[in-house]
């Protein structure tokens, strides 16, 4: 239990941080902002194919087709010359162009279309060629008046919807937790060296570890209102779905709050100014925005990267949010995850305590 000399340095801790606005800004607002712009950018709606048709059958049968397509809601039409067209793709108004053959007709059988791509568009070409392949089919039945084989039903047994901000939400509660964690303990540390009041905490009857403690709880109680706030936005203001138990949820946060705080510790007793905490800190941070599952799944990611990806302390706790707020698993089932915090939990502790040397930072 924390004492009362605790209790009373956190709630001094608390108070300096609240008379910083520029930082409530960054570590509170600056998410919210952040969220919602991913919110309104990917609201799951898919924007047509930009497709160009040159058309050179005078068949009814190549008017169909191409009138079919401009139907299909996949695709957004434009119906043109090949060289126009061809202008067009090189400068990226359309994303490929098809052309009909003359012999295009009810009598033909095996006709040659052409596809113009920009082949430097690579993996959205991965994306569209196999969507544009099962349209032609489709039709091509339809002419031929064959009937399809089978039909396939699709059926959530979740019986729920995730959007991509569903996906983003415990990576970006991790990663807002880590920032936060990291360069408020390094920033605290300096300054306090620099205004010289580590120096007379030192020569009071206040122990390192009261100093600690209260410097722990102070950061913890603003990262859980932070990501509380967060939590709040997310289901009321932009419908996110969390379907996990909040206390299993809170118990990952408030582990990786104190990996990312010690590693702070660390980083403000090496470093002598806060730029170089700064420059230090965006080191450990900006590798593991892009290689922890943040924005996109680590599976996703090239194999040679993946375990070095799957260690990072911020993969472990942003994967067992993930999976608790996603599909509501329990602190059982994330086992490997939970047993990556607890180690990252150790190393961390460990770096603290033997860096963050006091007489060496009083004097």
């Amino acid at each position: 239990m924390p004492t009362k000399l605790q209790l009373h340095l956190a709630k001094v801790f608390l108070k300096i941080f609240l008379r910083d606005r520029q930082s409530i800004f960054f570590s509170l607002f600056f998410p919210i902002i952040f969220m919602t712009v991913f919110a309104f950018a990917n609201n799951g709606e898919v924007d047509p194919i930009d497709l160009g048709i040159v058309n050179n059958s005078p068949s009814a049968v190549a008017t169909d087709f191409s009138q079919m397509l401009m139907d299909n809601p996949l695709f957004n039409v434009t119906l043109g010359e090949a060289e126009a067209l061809r202008t067009e793709l090189v400068e990226g108004n359309q994303t490929m162009v098809l052309i009909l053959p003359v012999d295009f007709d009810a009598e033909s059988d095996g006709a040659e279309l052409q596809l113009l791509v920009d082949a430097a568009q690579v993996q959205q070409l991965s994306l569209i060629m196999p969507l544009l392949e099962q349209t032609l089919i489709s039709i091509e039945r339809e002419f031929r008046n064959i009937e399809p084989m089978f039909t396939l039903t699709v059926e959530d047994v979740q019986a729920r919807s995730q959007r991509y901000l569903d996906f983003l939400l415990p990576g970006l509660l991790a990663f807002t937790l880590m920032q936060l964690s990291i360069a408020g303990s390094g920033f605290n540390i300096v300054e306090y060296r620099r205004k010289g009041i580590l120096k007379r905490l030192f020569v009071t009857p206040i122990r390192p570890r009261d100093f600690i403690a209260s410097i722990v709880m102070a950061r913890m109680t603003i990262v859980l209102i932070q990501l509380t706030v967060l939590i709040l936005v997310a289901v009321f203001a932009l419908d996110v779905s969390i379907v996990g138990n909040f206390v299993s949820f809170y118990f990952i946060v408030m582990l990786g709050t104190f990996i990312f705080l010690c590693l702070g510790f660390c980083l403000g007793s090496v470093a002598k100014t806060q730029q170089a905490v700064m420059a230090v800190g965006n080191i450990v941070i900006f590798p593991q925005i892009f290689l922890s599952g943040v924005f996109y799944p680590i599976e996703s990611m090239p194999e040679l990267i993946q375990p070095i990806a799957k260690i990072l302390p911020l993969s472990f706790v942003s994967t067992a949010m993930r999976e608790i707020a996603n599909n509501g698993a329990n602190l059982l089932s994330i086992l490997p995850s939970l047993m990556g915090i607890a180690v990252w939990f150790v190393i961390a502790f460990v770096l603290a305590t033997r860096l963050f040397v006091w007489k060496e930072v009083a004097n």
